[in-house]
């Protein structure tokens, strides 16, 4: 039992990280602009004005900075988040008295993925640090928040380990941990309540096909940033900021922002974060869900 445990532990590791991979090739120019006006919110009047000054200013490579890291993040992320769901989903069972292989109700389903999330988000939380600093270093610098030189992945983390140690990369933790518990509650209900709904007829959530599964990684991700978009802007601020020597933590910066910019703030970069959340979080689950079941054809699990 253990050794199929572990199969299966490599096997959803795998398929996460293709999971992951998808993401971030489909995503990636709307999550640039969501941290640009997450942390700067008065250097754009919307996307579309965000979208423009990024072109002018840096070019068509503007909308990619912060790739290699959002792959490493994404990658790193979905592998551990999808390796610990199967695990944390074992746990449900016997919690609630389930037997081994007896389906999961999309109400327990989201409860694994909750947390899943918190064994996640110890691997996501520097990746993402060093992927926010690099997304908003053109920002920084035009302010004089910093200087020229932290412009690859490198350079920032070397100036991280420098001013802070290694625990500046856990800069923005427990923000992090408060977007994805709870974030991830409502991620993984609302893709399992999807496909529970495409379901109806009596058909198996095996048997959907790429358009069902991509509209429900869709509902999945915009369920979870709807709910957790004002903790996300927050730990956006706390990761770019923290690169001027700035220590405020969760309720500071989010008690500052309400009093400086008002509520709205919180919300500035939503409109990205939305259109990216439906074919990112879409192409996310087809490539986890399909390198899934190739790997477990492939190995007769």
């Amino acid at each position: 039992m253990k050794t199929n445990n572990t199969i299966q532990a490599a096997i959803d590791l795998t398929a996460g990280a293709a999971g992951g991979t998808a993401c971030v090739l489909t995503g990636q120019p709307f999550d640039t602009a969501k941290v640009k006006m997450q942390t700067f919110p008065n250097l754009y009047r919307g996307l579309t004005d965000c979208a423009v000054k990024t072109y002018n200013q840096v070019g068509f490579r503007g909308f990619y900075k912060g790739t290699s890291p959002a792959l490493l993040a994404n990658i790193s992320e979905n592998s551990v988040l999808f390796m610990s769901y199967g695990f944390c989903q074992r746990i449900v069972r016997k919690i609630t008295g389930l037997e081994k292989n007896a389906p999961l109700s999309d109400l327990h389903n989201a409860a694994a993925g909750s947390f899943a999330a918190a064994f996640a988000s110890l691997a996501l939380c520097p990746t993402e640090l060093v992927k926010c600093r690099l997304q908003a270093m053109h920002e920084m610098k035009l302010s004089g928040k910093i200087i020229e030189g932290q412009n690859t992945v490198y350079t920032v983390v070397k100036h991280i380990l420098h001013t802070d140690g290694p625990m500046g990369l856990y800069h923005g933790l427990s923000s992090t941990l408060l977007r994805e518990v709870p974030g991830y509650f409502f991620f993984f209900g609302g893709y399992e309540m999807s496909r529970s709904f495409f379901t109806k007829g009596g058909k198996s959530k095996d048997d959907l096909g790429i358009v069902t599964l991509m509209v429900s990684g869709g509902f999945g991700g915009i369920s979870l940033w709807l709910v957790v978009f004002p903790v996300d802007c927050v730990k956006s601020r706390i990761q770019v900021l923290s690169m001027t020597g700035k220590q405020a933590g969760f309720i500071r910066t989010f008690a500052s922002i309400l009093r400086n910019e008002g509520v709205l703030a919180l919300y500035s970069g939503l409109k990205p974060t939305l259109i990216r959340a439906f074919p990112a979080n879409g192409a996310l689950f087809v490539a986890y869900e399909y390198s899934r079941k190739l790997i477990m054809q492939q190995f007769d699990v």
